[in-house]
């Protein structure tokens, strides 16, 4: 499967972004998606994971509240909306399959998009 994020941008402090993930398959609907992060001179960061059902979900507790993960199987598509965003946010922000359920490791991803919050 092949995964493609986007809806990053540059965004004042406290304010919203909703970033997308399209997947290239329709096998995309049986696999635990997640989303995780990676700024300059960091380790990736996991931040959430949706059941492939969409109905469970777990998230880091730096996002625990702001942030929110959902799917679309219908059209192969896992979101993440986040809010409040602070200037520590800022990073390349990456979607991936996550390795087993309740996992925070990811065994395939595809190309970020960046996200830069401003103060």
């Amino acid at each position: 499967v092949q995964l493609q994020a986007s809806g990053g941008g540059l965004v004042q402090a406290g304010g919203s972004l909703r970033l997308s993930c399209a997947a290239s398959r329709r096998s995309f609907s049986g696999e635990h998606m997640g989303w995780f992060r990676q700024a300059p001179e960091k380790d990736r960061e996991f931040l959430a994971a949706i059941h492939s059902s969409g109905v469970r979900k777990y998230y880091a507790d730096s996002v625990q509240g702001r942030f929110i993960i959902s799917r679309d199987n219908t059209r192969t598509t896992v979101y993440l909306q986040m809010n409040s965003l602070k200037p520590e946010d800022t990073a390349v922000y990456y979607c991936g399959t996550v390795r087993r359920w309740t996992s925070r490791d990811f065994n395939l991803w595809g190309q970020g998009t960046q996200v830069t919050v401003s103060s």
